[in-house]
């Protein structure tokens, strides 16, 4: 009989090793994925954070490797702050819309979907997921116009003069739902929506029963019960949620290009620096901008316990 290969028996002794180490296992597994992640996705991050101190020549439109401030310092000024503050404003309406919305569709989904109708919920929650999201942006666009879909269905129940009267106030309207902000919110919650929908359903669903009759058996009223009991357990759910409608309204720039008025959002502000006018210290100035808004917005839901609802 022959004897193993000096190759096998090394092999036997690794083997024996990682078995009884699990942390060299774990270390050995993650680390090529975690070199990966540094040097591509936080190599490129602190690439694109240097590249917001360069200087950018308007004459020569040229970038030059000398370090400078003038880049945040644009950053202050009345129209670079104003795209700032209306991308924020969005995001906000958004994800509080987005809230209101889709808690009453996650309560159905996590109490009374049973069976076959939980799996009809997940596909009817997810299905707008599955259709290009520049479909949707440009099918959007011919829906919110004059002579759309939704201006037939509001002219059909006599809402157009409350629809123009709205579209004339100044923060709001435009000369058409396709030209407004209220145009734009409105495609910005439709597509969002289903990720705040499903993190809030795994919430609720988290919240035991008992609580909820125990709440009724005491007297309180189902308003009670809701801002009291399911609400406060429920809500890093809405808080987890919102980390997705907040971060994607915040960094979106086809939708603000397709839909509403001409204002520009931040994202669409990188694009145009970065594309068009090559002044990419200042793309890249205007990206620190989300980055350090979404930075302290994960740190406020991570002590609300969003991670846990996740």
């Amino acid at each position: 009989m022959s004897g193993s290969s000096p190759g096998a028996g090394v092999g036997r002794v690794l083997s024996n090793v990682l078995y009884r180490r699990s942390t060299l296992r774990l270390l050995l597994m993650l680390t090529p994925p975690l070199l990966w992640f540094g040097a591509v996705y936080l190599g490129s991050l602190l690439a694109l954070l240097a590249q917001s101190f360069y200087t950018f020549d308007d004459f020569t439109m040229a970038v030059t490797p000398e370090l400078t401030w003038v880049n945040y310092q644009a950053l202050l000024e009345d129209a670079n702050a104003d795209i700032v503050l209306r991308t924020v404003g969005m995001a906000c309406a958004v994800t509080v819309a987005s809230a209101l919305l889709a808690f009453p569709i996650a309560y159905y989904g996590a109490r009374y979907a049973h069976g076959w109708r939980k799996g009809f919920f997940y596909v009817a929650v997810m299905l707008p997921m599955w259709a290009s999201y520049i479909v949707k942006a440009y099918a959007w666009t011919v829906i919110l116009t004059r002579g759309g879909i939704l201006y037939w269905l509001v002219g059909k129940l006599g809402l157009l003069p409350a629809l123009e009267w709205l579209l004339e106030v100044p923060a709001v309207g435009g000369t058409s739902l396709s030209t407004s902000h209220l145009g734009r919110f409105l495609v910005f919650t439709y597509v969002w929506l289903p990720f705040m929908i499903l993190p809030v359903q795994a919430a609720i669903e988290r919240v035991p029963p008992q609580l909820l009759q125990a709440s009724a058996d005491l007297g309180a009223r189902p308003v009670q019960t809701f801002r009291t009991v399911l609400l406060p357990l429920a809500f890093p759910g809405v808080v987890a949620g919102s980390i997705f409608t907040f971060s994607l309204t915040l960094g979106d720039f086809i939708i603000p290009q397709l839909i509403g008025p001409s204002g520009l959002f931040i994202g669409s502000m990188v694009n145009t620096m970065q594309g068009s006018v090559g002044n990419l210290p200042l793309a890249a100035a205007f990206t620190g901008v989300p980055i350090l808004i979404i930075a302290v917005y994960l740190s406020l839901a991570r002590r609300l316990g969003a991670f846990d609802a996740l």
